[in-house]
């Protein structure tokens, strides 16, 4: 598990040190909203708001869920209480251990461009994502990545597509899951029950 201390303590508190961040927190704790409503609720252009959203993405505090091509963010309770938790702890922290060099051997093995390989370059370490892209394309590049660690004709329940995709990126899992089905690499059970990647048809697998 990726260890949070003063590091990523002093990174959320850059973020949050933003006038315009912080009321994009506190409305999304009270609701979800797309991008263009709250440009509206705070006088801000959509690229803009996108921008803030996706600092606060990065440091966990946001998920985000695609319907179609709208994007709906909403506070990640999950991440707020682990940032509050370190700040509670403020004066206790200690420094993180110096991360040791990333063995980024497995990205070779996978069958992608340069253009592609460069991007898991940029958003890995050890084969862990240690930030999300702000961009579509290279969203799509992250999530073929993630389809990979699905076994075909395999169904996984809920919890053990969260378990993989935890692996890899805790703190906005949920978002990966949701854009793995929204982009077609896995496909869902009516109701959400089951899992599976992918296949040629959209059969599900025997199970």
């Amino acid at each position: 598990m990726r260890h949070f201390g003063r590091k990523y303590l002093l990174e959320t508190l850059k973020t949050l040190a933003d006038d315009s961040r912080l009321t994009l927190l506190q409305l999304l704790h009270e609701q979800e909203y797309a991008v263009g409503d709250l440009a509206e609720r705070v006088k801000l252009t959509e690229p803009t708001v996108s921008h803030h959203l996706s600092r606060l993405r990065e440091s966990g505090l946001v998920l985000m869920r695609m319907v179609g091509n709208q994007r709906y963010y909403r506070v990640n309770e999950v991440g707020l209480a682990r940032f509050k938790k370190l700040a509670g702890e403020i004066e206790t922290l200690v420094d993180e251990p110096e991360a040791a060099p990333s063995n980024d051997s497995w990205i070779e093995a996978l069958e992608l461009n340069a253009e592609d390989k460069q991007v898991l370059l940029d958003h890995t370490t050890n084969g862990r994502l240690t930030h999300l892209p702000t961009k579509q394309k290279k969203t799509l590049v992250i999530l073929r990545w993630l389809a990979t660690l699905f076994q075909p004709d395999t169904l996984y329940t809920e919890p053990q597509v969260n378990t993989i995709l935890k692996s890899v990126y805790e703190p906005d899992f949920v978002s990966l899951r949701r854009d793995l089905v929204d982009f077609g690499y896995l496909r869902r059970e009516r109701g959400g029950g089951k899992y599976w990647l992918a296949p040629a048809t959209q059969d599900a697998p025997e199970g």
